[in-house]
């Protein structure tokens, strides 16, 4: 076939699973040096931003074989890049307008950190009048040396910035200068997040305030090790949950021109990922919404102490983002923050933790669309999803909106376009960076450590809103024969969604994380489980915590005395109570309460086989479980309340009576989960 110059690129062939010869030539760019085991994120991807930016639309490359399955495309990003130019042609991607890279000092950046951390009474100068001294006092030795090394930065920082400099006599007698100029300082390199490290080094200066005592109370290794959970073992197929992460990081090294000779590969095929078995401890294991609200609230203080903790034993720096002070939208469905959109939702659906809108595009697709061959990847009509969208803001709190009018892949762009459109992405933009600097962590185990922190430290909508989305992933993987959607497949589609990248820079970070991006999805979709789960070390660290705060916390009004006083009393006469029927409450004796049912107190003696279920099936016999009546009653679980834990949902296979020795002056409840 003759062929004419056009002085431009000529292809002679089209293979999505093979090796792209194309190199990035794009002007003012030149591509960081990588290991070989990022290269796949370059490949076969410049071909369409040059046609792009010329203005003309490439004719579409001869169609690759058919598919037999999703197996193929794990050889290139193809569906990844295929979801970024449908996301740009869309021209949605977020709201740009009420989101930036805050430009924040250093010291700005500290006491967000503190903040956060609930430390800020370090910066604030009232130390002893909120949680911070209980905290410090149950940190590790090497969570406690962050935390003052964050202190002496913020300190240092702020005497730099307000310090005036001192006029020189040049200054105030105009002299020629004279002196060589100086030399431009170099541009110092990025971080893996793309931000650039600051200036001012975290250093223990000999003029820095002194550390707080609570810093340094101890100088031998504290770990809050569970004494109730097996060792830990470092095999491939077990995480350890009851020491925490930050003690077993090593600094990770990288060589000469970026080359690291311990980094993994990102493996595409789907067999080859690590699995992790969730490990099993005799007290339980625990689930994010087992625990109280505002356990949870200290358990996320205790993840960003030991999250930026253990990246900094593994050399990477971390950074944060903050939302520019704009007002989103409070009605509507797109583009609506999620606290927003609960908040409406709640008004008519009491007890909603997932937005209405999310979970009914979730279940369409669940009903008609789990075997549909290219499920997520096959775009629907712009045109009729454009419409669903402005009858979906119109109609659905109304229930005036025709769900059977809406095709499965219709209902797929709008999941997609629900997530792009989050004024506040749903990964949070205070710790996109660190889901960012996740995709550098060499070891899998420890990537997925990194994450288990993450999911720690999400708010509870985006926590919740996130785990809908994976366990919908999780189900059309499972239908992979049929929708032809493997894992990689599934993960490549995400991840744009997810993971958005903006600023002057965001298309070079986001050629350099396509690969890793698509693997955090992965791994997120792979292991949900385990990530939902508490790990032993920071339940630990609550209870220790509550036990200090318990401690040092003096009443402060004479309200709070007079219902101490009351609960005191309350106590005290439930004991005598019970003291007449039970003889020794020492010898592993509790007494369990189930308001809802027939009877409503039982003791029971406690031995080392004695679980969470035993208890349970106990009562359902005792109050005739099974018949018309009881059949209608919620399932109830058994709670421990009070002592050195606000509240807990124990898992079935837990052994009462580890929890009995671990907590002893709790309750024992037996009632429904709020969830």
């Amino acid at each position: 076939m003759e062929m004419k110059d056009s002085c431009s690129v000529i292809l002679t062939a089209y293979h999505s699973y093979a090796q792209s010869r194309i190199h990035l030539v794009d002007e003012g760019y030149a591509p960081p040096r990588h290991s070989p085991c990022r290269k796949v994120q370059y490949q076969g991807i410049d071909l369409l931003g040059r046609m792009s930016s010329r203005g003309t639309r490439p004719s579409p490359p001869p169609s690759p074989p058919e598919r037999p399955a999703s197996r193929d495309s794990q050889d290139s990003m193809e569906d990844y890049w295929s979801e970024v130019k449908n996301i740009e042609e869309d021209g949605q991607r977020g709201h740009e307008d009420l989101l930036e890279r805050g430009s924040m000092d250093e010291a700005e950046l500290e006491e967000a950190w503190l903040q956060d951390a609930g430390l800020s009474t370090l910066v604030s100068g009232a130390l002893g009048e909120g949680p911070a001294e209980a905290l410090l006092s149950t940190l590790t030795r090497s969570q406690a040396a962050m935390v003052k090394k964050r202190v002496d930065n913020y300190t240092l920082t702020v005497r730099k910035r307000s310090k005036q400099p001192t006029r020189h006599v040049r200054d105030i007698f105009s002299t020629p200068d004279t002196s060589p100029v100086d030399p431009i300082p170099p541009v110092p390199p990025k971080s893996p997040n793309g931000d650039m490290p600051s200036r001012c080094v975290h250093r223990t200066s000999s003029r820095v305030r002194p550390a707080c005592p609570s810093f340094s109370q101890s100088t031998e290794r504290r770990v809050l090790e569970c004494p109730h959970c097996p060792p830990p073992q470092d095999t491939s197929d077990s995480l350890s949950f009851e020491v925490p992460y930050s003690e077993g990081t090593t600094a990770h090294h990288r060589g000469r021109q970026g080359d690291c000779q311990d980094c993994q590969r990102i493996h595409r095929d789907d067999h080859d990922l690590p699995t992790f078995q969730l490990p099993r401890p005799k007290l339980g294991l625990t689930r994010i919404q087992d625990l109280s609200c505002e356990d949870m609230k200290k358990i996320g203080y205790i993840s960003l102490i030991e999250l930026t903790t253990f990246y900094d034993g593994l050399g990477i720096e971390l950074k944060r983002n903050r939302a520019a002070r704009s007002k989103a939208r409070e009605s509507g469905i797109f583009g609506v923050p999620l606290t927003t959109l609960l908040e409406n939702d709640q008004k008519k659906f009491p007890g909603s933790k997932v937005p209405l809108v999310f979970r009914k595009l979730l279940s369409k697709l669940e009903q008609t669309g789990l075997q549909t061959e290219g499920i997520l990847r096959v775009p629907g009509s712009a045109s009729r999803v454009k419409h669903l969208r402005q009858e979906l803001e119109q109609k659905l709190y109304e229930d005036r909106f025709d769900w059977e009018q809406v095709r499965h892949n219709d209902a797929a762009g709008l999941l997609k376009m629900f997530i792009r459109e989050l004024p506040y992405p749903l990964l949070t933009l205070q710790h996109a960076p660190a889901f960012s600097a996740a995709q550098n962590i060499s070891s899998p185990r420890q990537q997925i450590q990194a994450l288990h922190l993450l999911i720690m430290l999400l708010p509870e909508p985006n926590r919740d809103t996130l785990k809908a989305l994976l366990e919908f992933l999780r189900k059309v993987v499972a239908y992979e024969e049929k929708n032809r959607m493997g894992l990689w497949n599934v993960s490549m589609i995400v991840a744009p969604n997810l993971f958005t990248y903006r600023g002057k820079n965001a298309k070079q970070e986001e050629i350099q994380g396509a690969a890793g991006a698509a693997h955090l999805v992965r791994l997120l979709i792979t292991h949900q489980d385990l990530l939902w789960t508490v790990p032993c070390f920071l339940i630990s660290h609550v209870r220790k915590l509550n036990e200090a705060g318990a401690s040092k916390k003096p009443p402060s009004s004479e309200k709070t005395k007079r219902k101490l006083l009351q609960m005191r009393r309350k106590t005290t006469e439930r004991e005598k109570t019970e003291r007449s029927e039970l003889t020794d409450l020492r010898q592993g004796v509790i007494r369990v309460h189930a308001p809802l049912h027939a009877k409503i107190s039982m003791a029971i003696q406690l031995d080392n086989e004695t679980k969470a279920k035993d208890v349970m099936a106990r009562f359902d016999y005792e109050n005739g479980r099974g018949t018309r009546n009881s059949s209608r009653r919620p399932r109830q679980y058994l709670f421990e309340v009070g002592g050195n834990i606000g509240e807990r949902s124990l898992d079935p296979e837990t052994h009462l009576l580890d929890v009995y020795h671990v907590n002893p002056h709790c309750e024992w409840v037996l009632k429904p989960t709020t969830t």
